[in-house]
């Protein structure tokens, strides 16, 4: 294990302990690798003595995060508005209390064999950027640019911020949790909206997560539902007519059929909310 102070210190030690040096934040994900049954890799690079790699900003034009903020940081930070719901929830309802005091956005949204990640897809319905630094210097990747670039980057590199643009939008953050594997979900919808002044669904913005290996935009719902009716139950309709879009992955908690199964219910609950908080706002 290394503890280096700095990026630059970091980076050297990744690319000075070869291709399986691992860094870490949390470590909840190593930790579970005997359940896994992988094998412990041969060197760790512990991320926790880089200043500000925990710092989360929120002002009004963005919500800048270090990708060593936990979990639950997050949720606590996050102000309860309709435009950060969805990574509020994401933030609050992830795993369980134990997990998310400990494991962090970062590792959260780098460890590319975590099919269930909750920041994921709320990051993807949110327009989110996200910082990446290697050798060469610093990169912004779109959120679905960079969780496709996970495995192929070239060695050594690091997440160092993650920005989330704030917005007049509304969002919301659905799960279906599985006890029996954590509480870690088998489906999520996040969704993301813009509103007009006639009540109609604009600029649609759904990222699901669990369903698949890699946590994606749903783009074909997106467009059948421009220029819809905020109806909880038309986009549940919408999204069963599109669900072939998706090829569910087989996996201890649940099988694939059972994952696309539960996903237009998801999509239903996070219409829901978005017409609860739009109903609030509207004067």
């Amino acid at each position: 294990m290394t503890f280096p102070r700095s990026v630059d210190e970091a980076l050297n030690d990744i690319a000075a302990a070869g291709p399986d040096a691992i860094p870490v934040a949390g470590a909840t994900w190593v930790m579970r690798s005997p359940l896994r049954h992988e094998a412990m890799a041969p060197v760790y690079v512990a991320l926790s003595g880089i200043e500000g790699f925990q710092r989360i900003d929120v002002t009004d034009e963005a919500v800048s995060i270090g990708p060593l903020a936990t979990h639950d940081a997050l949720a606590q930070k996050l102000p309860p508005t309709p435009d950060l719901k969805a990574l509020k929830r994401a933030s609050a309802r992830s795993a369980n209390p134990g997990v998310r005091r400990i494991a962090t956005i970062g590792g959260n949204i780098c460890t590319a064999a975590f099919a269930a990640s909750d920041f994921a897809p709320a990051l993807l319905s949110l327009d989110a950027q996200i910082e990446v630094r290697d050798k060469a210097g610093l990169e912004w990747l779109p959120v679905l640019a960079f969780l496709e670039s996970r495995k192929s980057r070239e060695r050594p590199w690091l997440v160092t911020r993650i920005i989330v643009p704030r917005t007049a939008r509304l969002s919301a953050h659905e799960r279906l949790p599985m006890r029996k594997a954590g509480d870690y979900p088998c489906a999520i919808a996040s969704v993301s909206i813009a509103v007009d002044d006639k009540g109609r669904i604009r600029d649609t913005r759904i990222g699901v997560g669990a369903v698949e290996a890699t946590p994606r935009r749903w783009q074909n719902l997106e467009q059948a539902l421009e220029g819809q009716p905020m109806d909880p139950a038309l986009a549940e309709t919408a999204a069963r007519d599109l669900i072939a879009d998706f090829t569910g992955r087989d996996a201890v908690d649940a099988p694939g059929w059972y994952r696309t199964s539960v996903l237009p219910v998801l999509v239903r609950r996070a219409f829901e909310t978005i017409r609860a908080d739009h109903e609030t706002r509207a004067p």
